[in-house]
């Protein structure tokens, strides 16, 4: 066997060891199911065999099934789909149904069969030790999860999650791990009774096989006579107002935007009122009926395959090699540069923190000591690993601390002059290597980089607050940054585990420029006269985790006026007012500046908050009456986002709608189960989405414009997947933004030979000059 080793002792016990060859991680692909039905055959079969026991001969026991294989197989479904869609609906639930069959006919195979769970059992691989007749977990590894995280890309368990766990721990102790994705240690899965018991990891193996000579008729205690599920079926009437109440909870929380919630819910219960075999069939067929959904699809592809992939680095230039960094420097000690100081360290990185004084600084260590002890006092950490995570961080004023770090982050405020002055500071001691990285939020990168004497390796890495929370971050591409620079980003953002998506320079890049949208037309509303909580809600029920107002609040309003006047600044004339400016004058001037100071648009009482009720001064002419239908508001706060991310593509700002998607979801968590900004318009279609846009339009103003690019598309009927796509995936990249690619490669080619061109002013001379260089 390719994927399983095995060994037959001599009290008959085969020990199966999943260890698939090539691969981090085991996960389950045709080939490993294919090979499972086949110790399973031998396991019933022969005779010499009295038992069984899985383990993993990896870190990890199993992360799951294989995505991309799957999604290639749904792929030829969707063909199938055209000519023939019986046929195709048959073939898609036989594909789905086979890892149920394959799992239950180890279940009832007619011999003791265990696990001994040695790593992360996520998903199928839980599905697996689920379908043991015994489970044990390893003590004394802490990296030891149980989880089945389907829920949270829009999937459900399709191996026989949603019937043997509510079975084995009631409906109530299953609702978390189901509907939550949350993930049990070793000692709470045998709390709940999940495991039968744990040992270390030495003994691990030796303790599953004494369970399997222990118990030579084990067999699933649903398969016994009289079974009852733990707390009461469904249809019992204890069992009854538990899933009620679930139902209305995942409504309330949802607002039925996640399909897999509702069907997850359905296939628990009618599931728990049949037999096992039957009830393995209805969750194969909601498994089914959501591999059809495009919410589903999209989320996998978003936040599963694309996140994958942009986490490995797959944004990395070509011809640039993965590097490792191991000392970085954080200059700011405020929020922002605390945050960006703490998650380093947590990823083993050696921090140099610098401020203007050493109690600003040292107050910005002190943040990463009060996180971790908040992970202490929950049992999540120990203090041998605080104490090395505070030791890697040294707080100080002194910029001569810096002449052998890596790479800079400078977290300063946003104020162009500031940022130069810290610049040469600290180029005057950098070494030839390290990269300066800004994180700022709004100003050009490129106009920063005036500051810089190397240029080529200045670049712009943008955090999300708060910091240690957020995944996303930004790495934006000044006009001469170099491919190393970006590559040495890269290496930064995925060593503190965060998802990098590379923008080219332009005010606000992708993210601030798209949130913005989302802010300002909450503003719009709220002076045209919308009633502040349908604003909020409207925006809820759309899918996003806060309203416009909310967002504000969080972002800090005394932030939001400081960049308006640094954008007046910069702009002058060209700089358009717009009915928030207004809105944010005056709240600056009431010191409401948001969360930070527990007054905003929202006032905070400990824990709670409600709308500030003098919000409605802010409507022109009073409120309307009636209010609009809350689809409006859901179409005005999602269009004017989406529209802005389209514009962005049409720009070239973005090249690719993977990187576009993920930034939308986690910079500022745009509804996730659209799969992103971008996935938003390709499932209504180009065709449909413009249509509605321009009635948008015509209603409410010139946010609503679409780029051309976007008419064109709908004429065509082009997706930005397929447009825009990976060419190796079949995408085609458009002639523009194609265009914008060359002009740069140009760009960057003419100043490199020392010939003064931008993409703002590429003269046709340009050209000449470069070929009468080459000869």
């Amino acid at each position: 066997m390719k994927h399983f080793k095995l060994d037959l002792d001599s009290d008959g016990i085969l020990l199966i060891t999943f260890d698939s060859p090539g691969r981090s991680m085991n996960v389950l692909s045709n080939d490993v199911i294919a090979e499972m039905q086949e110790f399973t055959d031998k396991i019933a079969t022969d005779d010499a065999i009295k038992g069984a026991v899985i383990t993993s001969g990896k870190k990890a026991f199993c992360a799951g099934a294989d995505l991309e294989e799957m999604g290639g197989n749904f792929d030829a479904v969707k063909e199938l789909m055209k000519t023939d869609p019986e046929a195709a609906k048959k073939q898609l639930f036989e594909g789905a149904f086979q890892l149920n069959k394959t799992f239950r006919a180890l279940e009832t195979c007619g011999k003791p069969v265990a696990a001994a769970v040695n790593g992360l059992a996520l998903g199928g691989g839980f599905e697996i030790v689920l379908a043991c007749h015994a489970r044990f977990g390893a003590s004394d590894n802490p990296s030891v999860k149980f989880g089945l995280p389907e829920a949270l890309i829009g999937l459900l368990p399709g191996a026989g999650g949603t019937q043997r766990l509510p079975r084995l721990v009631g409906l109530m102790g299953a609702s978390a791990v189901l509907l939550q994705g949350k993930q049990l240690s070793v000692s709470e899965a045998q709390g709940m009774g999940v495991l039968q018991g744990s040992a270390p990891a030495a003994d691990l193996i030796d303790t599953a096989k004494q369970w399997v000579k222990d118990n030579p008729k084990a067999k699933a205690p649903w398969d016994a006579d009289r079974f009852k599920f733990p707390g009461g079926a469904p249809y019992t009437p204890q069992g009854y107002p538990m899933f009620a109440g679930a139902s209305a909870m995942v409504r309330k929380e949802s607002y039925g935007n996640y399909p897999a919630m509702a069907n997850i819910l359905k296939a628990v219960y009618e599931g728990s009122q049949v037999p096992m075999d039957a009830a393995l069939r209805i969750e194969s067929r909601y498994f089914c009926d959501l591999l059809m959904r495009p919410e589903s699809a999209n989320m996998v592809r978003s936040l599963f395959l694309s996140k994958q992939a942009l986490e490995k680095g797959e944004a990395r230039p070509k011809g640039q090699s993965k590097g490792e960094l191991k000392k970085i420097a954080v200059i700011g000690a405020g929020f922002m540069g605390a945050g960006v100081a703490y998650v380093s360290a947590r990823a083993g990185l050696d921090v140099v923190l610098i401020d203007r004084d050493q109690e600003a600084a040292d107050k910005g260590k002190q943040f990463t000591i009060d996180e971790q002890n908040k992970r202490l006092k929950r049992g999540k950490t120990t203090q041998e690993k605080v104490d090395a995570i505070v030791n890697r961080i040294e707080a100080t004023t002194d910029y001569s601390k810096l002449k052998d770090v890596e790479l800079v982050v400078e977290a300063v405020y946003e104020n162009s002059e500031l940022k130069a002055k810290i610049t040469k500071m600290a180029e005057d001691v950098l070494g030839d290597t390290a990269v300066f990285g800004s994180n700022t939020s709004t100003i050009p990168i490129t106009d920063l980089a005036t500051a810089s004497s190397r240029p080529d390796n200045f670049i712009g890495i943008h955090f999300f607050s708060p910091v240690h929370k957020m995944m996303l971050v930004e790495i934006i591409k000044g006009e001469k940054t170099s491919d190393y620079a970006i590559s040495r980003a890269i290496d930064f953002v995925s060593k503190i585990r965060k998802v990098p998506i590379v923008v080219e320079d332009t005010r606000g890049f992708y993210a601030n420029r798209c949130v913005m949208r989302y802010i300002q037309e909450g503003y719009n509303m709220l002076s045209e006269g919308v009633k502040p909580a349908l604003i909020e809600n409207g925006a809820k029920m759309a899918g996003m985790p806060v309203g416009p107002l909310s967002l504000q609040d969080e972002v800090a309003i005394d932030l939001a006026y400081k960049v308006m006047q640094q954008t007046k600044h910069d702009l002058g004339s060209q700089y358009v007012e717009g009915k928030g400016d207004v809105i944010i004058d005056k709240m600056h001037s009431l010191e409401r500046f948001g969360r930070k100071n527990g007054k905003g648009f929202y006032v905070y009482e400990g824990r709670t908050k409600h709308l500030w009720p003098e919000l409605g001064q802010f409507a022109v002419d009073g409120l309307q009456d009636p209010q609009p239908d809350v689809s409006q508001i859901k179409d005005r706060l999602m269009y004017a986002q989406a529209i802005e991310a389209a514009r962005t593509m049409a720009e070239g700002i973005v090249h690719d709608p993977r990187e576009a998607d993920l930034g939308s979801i986690f910079g500022w968590g745009f509804a996730p189960f659209t799969g992103g900004a971008i996935s938003f318009i390709d499932t209504i279609g180009a065709k449909h989405f413009v249509k509605r846009a321009d009635e948008l339009l015509e209603a409410y103003g010139p946010q609503f414009q679409v780029p051309q690019l976007l008419r064109d598309m709908a004429k065509s009927g082009e997706t930005f997947y397929g447009k825009f796509g990976r060419i190796e995936d079949g995408g085609t990249y458009t002639k523009s933004a194609l265009s914008k690619m060359l002009e740069k490669d140009v760009v960057k080619l003419a100043n490199d030979m020392g010939i003064k061109a931008s993409v703002d002013d590429l003269k046709a001379d340009t050209i000449a000059k470069i070929l009468e260089k080459q000869g």
